[in-house]
């Protein structure tokens, strides 16, 4: 069974990590491979999370880019060596600020469903 609730809570803690964990800038993304590997593994559980939310909930919100997210989670587990932390950074500067509000609309509706 299907839980986008769960799979929702998980994407919007793994977002807001990413931003707790980036909050010293690029340059310290970049310098540290601690904060490096803890937002790539986030990103990680941001597209498992996605792969696992239900095609009604995907059909219903087709502003989220769902499989840009599972695309990318899968870039990261397969072509790991080759992963580029400026495009990893741009994803932090760019894409997370407009999927977040989109996520937690998404997670505050499905809260006020009654189950």
């Amino acid at each position: 069974m299907i839980d986008d609730g769960l799979n929702m809570t998980c994407i919007a803690e793994c977002v807001a990590r990413i931003e707790e964990y980036t909050t010293a800038g690029q340059d310290a993304f970049a310098a540290s491979t601690l904060i490096q590997d803890a937002v790539i593994r986030n990103f990680q559980v941001i597209g498992d999370a996605t792969k696992n939310i239900s095609p009604e909930l995907r059909q219903a919100h087709p502003d989220v880019p769902w499989r840009r997210m599972a695309g990318f989670r899968d870039v990261l587990v397969h072509d790991y060596l080759r992963v580029d932390l400026a495009i990893v950074w741009e994803i932090i500067e760019i894409e997370l600020p407009s999927l977040k509000p989109k996520i937690l609309e998404i997670l505050q509706t499905l809260n006020s469903i009654p189950s």
